[in-house]
């Protein structure tokens, strides 16, 4: 009798626990379900804030790049009545500053050699020295700076030409406003294109020599990039520019003071059993002395116009 209440007992305790753990999972789903519905909720309304505000920071940002565009159009149209004024007083007074200059540039092409068949192929960027005639004529005008390739030239190169009229300006003294300036660049060689600061102190040299009656020696190139007050800077491509100088038969080569460090790579290979490893130790030497040795033509560093115009002269 015992034993039968007891069973009973066990298995009332054990559908107890049954029906307990049901209840308890239930309830962990329902709370579970309930949790995420407010999480997604809470999810989607960040979302929604966030569209509002990127909405308005985009507004905001086309309202700002117009309110820019339209204050560089107004900068633009004053800088031209500005120029126009200049140069009505420039003809009213003294006319237009008047010359013609010209003389070889060195410059750097780069192109792209495909090897190999598709789709199984490499692709590699070459770099190789060339020379480009670059001349200046200036004309009584209005102030303009205009830039006249053969191939096209980017928008730095245009910027240089720039700032080469600013140079020559700081250094003769003279005011070309009442004058346009025109450079023509003509490639001596099939060159697709061509971009860099590096030709802006030559174009600073045409223009000197064309204001002072000046000319120069044909034997003679030059690089370098050129700020407003005359610094002559820093340039790459030197080995390439070196070489196509030499192979116009050009006499000396002017270089910015600050490539006088030239860092080339020597191989060396060292043997371990039967692995060889292969490494390239950077060699800093002298570029002068370098390209002197290796390449045959003379080197003269410059850090200013003077310097050039010392040399030139």
């Amino acid at each position: 009798m015992d034993k039968v209440r007891v069973g009973k007992m066990g298995k009332k305790i054990f559908a107890l626990v049954v029906v307990l753990l049901v209840a308890s999972i239930a309830a962990n789903i329902y709370f579970i379900s309930n949790q995420s519905q407010l999480n997604l909720s809470e999810v989607k309304t960040q979302i929604n804030a966030l569209e509002e505000t990127n909405a308005d920071l985009s507004e905001e940002l086309y309202q700002t790049n117009l309110s820019l565009q339209q204050s560089r159009a107004q900068l633009d149209l004053y800088r031209g009545q500005i120029a126009e004024l200049k140069s009505q007083i420039n003809r009213s007074s003294v006319a237009g500053e008047e010359g013609r200059a010209q003389l070889d540039a060195p410059a750097v092409m780069r192109r792209v050699e495909y090897h190999g068949n598709y789709p199984f192929y490499s692709r590699r960027i070459v770099e190789e020295g060339t020379m480009m005639q670059v001349s200046v004529d200036i004309k009584p005008g209005y102030g303009r700076v205009l830039v006249e390739t053969k191939p096209l030239m980017g928008v730095i190169f245009q910027d240089a030409a720039n700032t080469a009229v600013v140079a020559a300006e700081n250094y003769t003294g003279c005011d070309l406003s009442g004058s346009d300036v025109i450079f023509s660049v003509e490639a001596l060689s099939e060159v697709p294109e061509v971009d860099g600061p590096s030709a802006g102190t030559l174009m600073t040299i045409l223009i000197i020599a064309a204001l002072e009656n000046v000319t120069l020696p044909d034997d003679v190139t030059m690089t370098g990039t050129i700020s407003p007050g005359g610094h002559i800077g820093k340039i790459g491509g030197v080995m390439e520019k070196a070489k196509a100088a030499k192979e116009a038969n050009k006499r000396i080569f002017i270089l910015p003071r600050e490539n006088s460090r030239l860092v080339r790579y020597e191989e060396v290979r060292k043997q371990y059993g039967g692995i060889t490893i292969i490494k390239q130790n950077p060699v800093i030497e002298d570029t002068k002395e370098y390209i002197e040795k290796n390449i045959g033509i003379q080197v003269e560093y410059v850090d200013s116009i003077k310097d050039v115009m010392d040399i030139i002269y």
